[in-house]
């Protein structure tokens, strides 16, 4: 029953105990911290009715990717997902976590489940049954959309390369030779995900072509592994086990040979996101993923020989004692920067009009990854934004940085779904940071337009999505922004003329014309 605020597009996991869980930006986050009320529009309510049982070996990670395979990558923008029917009284909390987790793949806001007798059980076993309440949509709920999933009609389903939404059946494409498999990641590490794992896994050996990996979701999740001996079974089956973190998820460790074909149970496959630019990252759910580790190819796993049989345990090894509380004592804390802590440069305010030349034009569903990546190279540089900024679009053009730095600012073109995948601020951050102020795009991701807004630069759309093509990398742009309700782009290099669109309140224009959301915090301090 409570809403949670993350700076992770992942933090909709937590949908799966009733909560109304939603990523956002970090500097959101931190306003909302110190008292900033949090906007976003009122979404759409799509409802996932689910019927009957899933087979053995399909599991939750089929459902979203059945979720997937209908609303593509973009499909829930502007949207909830609300999961309701008699099939989520089979669906544990980990399975449900995996779902909502997934969900934001979809552009969606968030998504839900009911908090019923299974969440109870859930709590129970972490020693939190006072935290549990009874919560549900009504009977005669409305949903401006329902999508209907017989789980027993389901098949275990695979993500191809380079999109989660690129769904096809695990049997289409069984036989392909696999050099890599990870499992793990905040969508497929649980207890409920690593035993299974463990179980197909038990006195069998992978593939010697096929390397092995497995990344337990929390200290919880490994030491309950190690107390039921289930970690021996990994272990013993050839498989390495990682720190809990989101490692090979985000290219930081394991990224795969050239041109390797590694499966994962992660969140997101898109291009270059592994480390590797070449390599081929397909989603699957972990018991597609145990079962082609010992093949060496890809196999739908209920051609297992053994009948897959977990049981969860109700209880969990619950250890608090690394919890550090905030103190109740009004004490001066010291913020201590090493080296490479740089504080957050100021901006400066948006002028009504803005000249730049159009520094590079990109395709549909632009990622974030691919705008800033992640990664061993660039993410210890996270809180040194002249640093980080030198990535800028690098595994795209090369030569964008130093481009950029040599005119001084510019203008950014892209397609539909700009921004979309994880919430990090710096794609937003580091263009505003090396002289951008303007994206133009055919629409943007929900996260990625907050943040563009919080650090000053102006997210507008084209008119008629054919405007797109009267624009191209290099075009002379003039963008007048007198009126926000009639914004005019002029090519000067064509001697032709554009209207654009936005979706920013008069709050948002508020905090661009104040050169970002701190500058706009600020103000209005001064004026209480």
């Amino acid at each position: 029953g409570k809403t949670l605020l993350g700076s992770d597009s992942h933090t909709t996991s937590a949908g799966a105990v009733g909560c109304l869980a939603i990523g956002a930006g970090g500097l959101d986050v931190a306003a909302s911290m110190a008292g900033e009320p949090y906007y976003f529009n009122m979404p759409e309510i799509i409802g996932v009715k689910l019927t009957g049982n899933l087979q053995s070996y399909v599991s939750a990670k089929d459902i979203i990717l059945e979720i997937l395979r209908q609303l593509d990558v973009h499909g829930g923008k502007g949207c909830i997902l609300e999961y309701f029917g008699p099939g989520i009284n089979n669906l544990s909390i980990p399975e449900r976590s995996t779902i909502t987790n997934m969900g934001t793949e979809t552009g969606a806001t968030s998504s839900i489940f009911p908090s019923d007798n299974v969440t109870r059980r859930f709590l129970i076993a972490q020693e939190r049954q006072e935290s549990w309440v009874k919560l549900s949509s009504e009977p005669d709920a409305y949903y401006s959309k329902i999508i209907s999933i017989e789980l027993d009609k389901l098949e275990p389903l695979i993500a191809l390369p380079h999109s989660p939404g690129n769904v096809k059946k695990v049997s289409e494409i069984e036989g392909l030779p696999v050099d890599q498999v990870c499992i793990g990641s905040c969508t497929n590490s649980s207890v409920k995900d690593l035993k299974t794992a463990a179980f197909i896994l038990k006195d069998k050996k992978t593939n010697i072509n096929t390397s092995l990996t497995i990344s337990p979701g929390s200290r919880q999740v490994l030491t309950y592994l190690a107390e039921s001996g289930d970690i021996k079974s990994l272990l013993d089956s050839g498989a390495r086990v990682l720190e809990c973190a989101c490692g090979p998820c985000i290219g930081m460790g394991q990224a795969p040979c050239t041109d390797a074909v590694s499966l994962r149970t992660f969140n997101r496959n898109f291009k270059g996101r592994s480390g590797t630019k070449s390599a081929q990252v397909y989603l699957v759910s972990p018991e597609t993923a145990a079962a082609s580790a010992i093949y060496g190819v890809v196999i739908d796993p209920r051609k297992m020989d053994v009948p897959l049989g977990i049981d969860l345990p109700e209880k969990l090894p619950v250890n608090d004692s690394l919890i550090i509380y905030p103190s109740e004592a009004n004490e001066k804390i010291d913020v201590i920067r090493g080296p490479n802590i740089v504080p957050l440069p100021g901006f400066s305010t948006l002028p009504p009009v803005v000249d730049g030349e159009v520094l590079i034009k990109v395709g549909d569903n632009i990622t974030t990854d691919e705008i800033l990546a992640g990664g061993a190279e660039v993410l210890p540089l996270r809180s040194n934004v002249p640093e980080i900024s030198k990535y800028l679009f690098k595994n795209v053009d090369p030569t964008f940085y130093n481009r950029l730095i040599e005119v001084g600012g510019g203008i950014i073109v892209g397609g539909e779904n700009y921004g979309q995948g994880s919430s990090r601020e710096h794609a937003a951050l580091s263009p505003r940071y090396l002289g951008v102020q303007v994206i133009l795009a055919k629409s943007f991701a929900r996260i990625h337009e907050s943040n563009l807004v919080n650090f000053g630069i102006v997210p507008i759309i084209f008119d008629k999505e054919s405007d797109y093509d009267l624009i191209k990398s290099g075009d002379s742009l003039k963008v007048d922004f007198s009126d926000f309700d009639n914004i005019t782009i002029e090519n000067l290099s064509t001697g032709k003329s554009i209207n654009v669109n936005h979706n920013m309140t008069e709050r948002g224009i508020n905090i661009l014309k104040a050169g970002g959301k701190l500058a706009y915090i600020k103000e209005r301090s001064k004026s209480k």
